[in-house]
């Protein structure tokens, strides 16, 4: 599988980690000043670039909404140099993978925020992959709930929000099977190689928030479900103590 070789109950991998280990997290804070909030998280060699945005005003379908409400919306891209063959910046028309992405990433984030809380504030959430090496939605969404946070913090303090919007902390996880092992983030060559790939977004409070999953080569088993919804639930909780740092001003590591 995939070269790896077994130790103890686990499968060694390449880069050196067992099928239930992750890369090695880091989240810096503030890693640009001009957004509300950023954050720079790291999976590895997967580097992402997160930044929070808070402006006056909401889509025109929230204007006379009952009660009145803010608004939550992200983007993701990847830039041309994130991959070893330049991609074309996408301008006009964003592809579906894009769509896709985004998307999820914005379903995550208004998952754990009472946008009740902040009316008439739109937050846009940008995610920018600046070197990717597998799992960049989940990486999107880890650091993105850390500029979120830092953003509504901020905000409250400086009385723009009358309470805390925040309902939860969200992080997400790429898990695998190959061979019929577990593998837990994924880099690109592990996911272009697995038999499944499965992403899953868990709040903080243990609750799940999407789980996505594609066979690649035949069919998976309830067993192998349940198995990975486990298996991220632990490898998601130092990850979450790793937020906690960020929201904090702190480098994260994990």
């Amino acid at each position: 599988m995939l070269g790896s070789k077994l130790v103890g109950d686990y499968f060694m991998r390449k880069d050196g980690r067992t099928s239930r280990q992750m890369r090695p997290l880091r989240i810096t804070p503030d890693f640009t000043k001009n957004a509300t909030a950023s954050v720079l998280v790291e999976f590895g060699d997967t580097k992402v670039l997160c930044t929070a945005f808070a402006e006056d005003g909401v889509p025109s379908f929230l204007r006379h909404a009952s009660p009145p409400q803010g608004w939550l919306t992200a983007e993701y891209s990847m830039l041309p140099g994130a991959t070893l063959s330049r991609s074309k910046r996408e301008r006009q028309n964003v592809g579906g993978r894009t769509q896709e992405i985004q998307r999820l990433i914005g379903r995550s984030l208004r998952g754990v925020i009472d946008l009740t809380a902040c009316p008439d504030v739109t937050l846009t959430i940008d995610c920018d992959v600046l070197q990717a090496d597998g799992g960049t939605r989940t990486a999107s969404i880890t650091g993105a709930y850390v500029a979120l946070k830092m953003a509504c913090d901020r905000l409250m303090r400086s009385g723009k929000m009358k309470r805390n919007p925040i309902t939860d902390g969200v992080a997400g996880i790429s898990i695998g099977i190959a061979k019929g092992d577990l593998l837990c983030d994924l880099n690109y060559v592990e996911d272009s190689s697995a038999d499944l790939d499965m992403n899953v977004v868990i709040t903080h409070t243990g609750r799940f928030l999407e789980i996505q999953g594609t066979a690649e080569k035949g069919s998976f088993s309830k067993e192998q479900v349940m198995g990975i919804m486990e298996l991220a639930e632990g490898v998601l909780k130092p990850v979450f103590a790793a937020q906690n740092l960020a929201i904090d001003g702190q480098i994260a590591e994990a």
